[in-house]
């Protein structure tokens, strides 16, 4: 067993079903007990805690419940006692840690997140927030040399429906956040679709009736881990599609899209217009600095020249830095350790964490703050876009996906952007962008390309992404060109 393989970053990530040629099973019951053990013995390594107590929860994937009962058997056997919080949201799996009435010691969650269905993995949680990379390393290294013996006696197993208080949390939180003259009732009078794409985000649309919205024309609410309708992705092509016209045919105040696990979400406005990527960043911006004046901002390296203009119009400072949410969370609790406040590190991908709420990146707290936003305004008879229209939004954007066939790849590519930077400099009206956290940014200043450029090494595979913005039409092509003139392209 290559228990590296199983890696993902901060995260374990493999295949749990067949169902998809190639793609055979690697996270069959046994290796998740072992998974489950070495977590235990790493929570004893790490902690002063021996009898640890640890909440488990699942998204709506189909292998999610087998998972969930191997990780559940695993743990009670290596002595921890388990609270099986059935169906969540990873963002609900944190709070156990930090919620009075729970109390886990750490907490995990079975997801693969936006994945095919015949994916699964885990996420791992302590109060402290979500595992590192190098913990999940350590976890693994646990279980290949099966060092998680454990000769005391086995833990216990108890069921909780959690995310009954987790929704009160964000309920509550509405509430206080718009302090309605009907105070439980805070969203009469708006409607508000939900699309949860079947995966775990349908309790979302509960709590905003409860509130006293018009949810009519919500969509795909119920957990089917097949996703039968269209990728729960906010990032993909077809959801947001589908989320848009939910909006636009329901006359809808505002809608709302999760991804599978729930800790991402992006916006839809008024008329169907989708608000995510750039322009969720910039509207989350917009509310933060109107609470915490001055905050820096820390976003992934893909972000447009437009939202570093735009949140330094609203008085905050970009901070551009690595692509990877926990890249970007970890930037923003640095930040705040060395002295600089933030209150916001978002990726584009709609991972967005809050420095109020623990920079857990949590798509049901985003959204609720953004719906308390939008029930002010509303109040005000406003709706949200008109927050951003000042973003200055490009006129093309482009990404190209460079395959590396070198062995050693990631050699290869650090020559590359060497190479790449001194031909960038050498190029009349190009710009190296300093400071840079993250691959290669050039900034093209020439009239026919007005525009930038990003090359990077990939997160975990042999590709090089290259994004291309123009704010001129065929910007776009006029640095394509160059970049192959360069070498660069084939």
């Amino acid at each position: 067993m290559n228990w590296k393989k199983l890696q993902n970053g901060s995260d374990i990530r493999g295949v749990a079903l067949e169902g998809i040629e190639g793609e055979h099973v690697n996270l069959t019951p046994e290796v998740i007990e072992t998974i489950a053990k070495s977590f235990v013995r790493w929570i004893r390594n790490t902690t002063d805690c021996q009898t640890p107590k640890i909440a488990v929860g699942t998204d709506s994937r189909l292998s999610g419940s087998t998972i969930k009962g191997a990780f559940v058997k695993g743990a009670v056997e290596a002595g921890a006692d388990v609270v099986d919080c059935g169906l969540a949201s990873t963002p609900a799996m944190f709070m156990t840690t930090v919620n009075d009435e729970v109390q886990a010691t750490a907490s995990v969650m079975v997801t693969a997140s936006h994945l095919p269905y015949n994916r699964n993995g885990l996420k791992f949680f302590t109060p402290k927030g979500g595992l590192d990379s190098s913990d999940i390393a350590a976890i693994l290294d646990i279980a290949e040399r099966a060092d998680y013996g454990y000769d005391g006696a086995a833990g216990s197993s108890d069921r909780l429906d959690f995310m009954a208080i987790y929704s009160r949390h964000i309920a509550d939180y509405i509430c206080q956040g718009v302090q309605a003259d009907d105070y439980q009732h805070p969203l009469k009078g708006m409607h508000i679709v939900v699309d949860a794409g079947n995966g775990g985000g349908g309790f979302f649309e509960k709590i905003l009736s409860q509130l006293g919205a018009d949810t009519q024309g919500s969509l795909f609410l119920d957990p089917d881990g097949r996703f039968p309708n269209h990728i729960p992705n906010p990032e993909n092509a077809e959801a947001m599609a589908s989320v848009c016209r939910a909006v636009a045919d329901s006359n809808a105040d505002l809608g709302v899209i999760f991804d599978t696990d729930v800790d991402r979400s992006a916006i839809i406005g008024r008329k169907g217009e989708p608000i995510n990527r750039n322009s969720l960043i910039a509207l989350i911006a917009a509310v933060i600095l109107e609470e915490h004046p001055r905050s820096t901002i820390v976003t992934d390296s893909v972000t447009s020249d437009g939202l570093a203009e735009f949140i330094s119009s609203k008085g905050g400072k970009h901070h551009r830095y690595r692509r990877g949410y926990k890249n970007v969370i970890n930037e923003g609790i640095r930040l705040n350790e060395a002295g600089e406040e933030c209150w916001l590190a978002i990726e584009t991908s709609g991972h967005a964490a809050l420095r109020e709420n623990y920079f857990l990146d949590d798509g049901a707290y985003l959204a609720a703050k953004l719906i308390v936003y939008a029930a002010k305004l509303f109040g005000e008879g406003r709706q949200v876009h008109e927050a951003i229209a000042s973003l200055k939004q490009p006129k093309e954007s482009k990404e190209i996906r460079i395959k590396l066939t070198d062995p050693d790849f990631k050699a290869y590519g650090a020559k590359l952007l060497e190479e790449m930077k001194v031909k960038a400099a050498a190029q009349p009206g190009w710009t190296i962008v300093e400071p840079n956290y993250e691959g290669l940014r050039v900034s093209c200043g020439n009239a026919d390309e007005d525009g930038w450029w990003l090359l990077r090494m990939s997160l975990h595979d042999p590709v090089m992404p290259l994004n291309i913005e123009s704010n001129v039409e065929g910007g776009v092509d006029a640095i394509e060109r160059k970049l192959c003139e360069l070498g660069m392209l084939s």
